[in-house]
């Protein structure tokens, strides 16, 4: 049975490669929290939108471009500066990665 382990090929590109990635996302992520949380919240809210929305795989562009609709409607028909913006920063990310970004 220990043969059988050691013949199936590991899935990471080099040891301790989801690891490192984990940690880079981590970092990332605490870095755009840290400066949201010091912006207004018109900025906070389109930068952080934008920033994360380039990350989204662009098979689900079109599903994140509903959503960023949706969030900048509700945020400007219910005054939420920050909603209505990151709604606007989620639609602007969708488009550039539908655009540009090809799967």
């Amino acid at each position: 049975m220990a043969e059988k382990a050691k013949a199936k090929p590991s899935k990471e590109p080099f040891p301790g490669a989801y690891f490192i990635g984990l940690m880079i996302t981590l970092a990332l992520l605490t870095v755009i929290v840290v400066v949201g949380a010091g912006l207004p919240p018109a900025v906070s809210g389109f930068s952080v939108a934008l920033l994360l929305g380039l990350t989204v795989n662009p098979r689900y562009a079109m599903g994140f471009l509903s959503a960023g609709v949706f969030a900048a409607l509700l945020g400007f028909a219910g005054s939420e500066p920050q909603v209505a913006w990151g709604g606007l920063g989620l639609i602007l990310a969708s488009l550039i990665v539908w655009r540009y970004i090809k799967s």
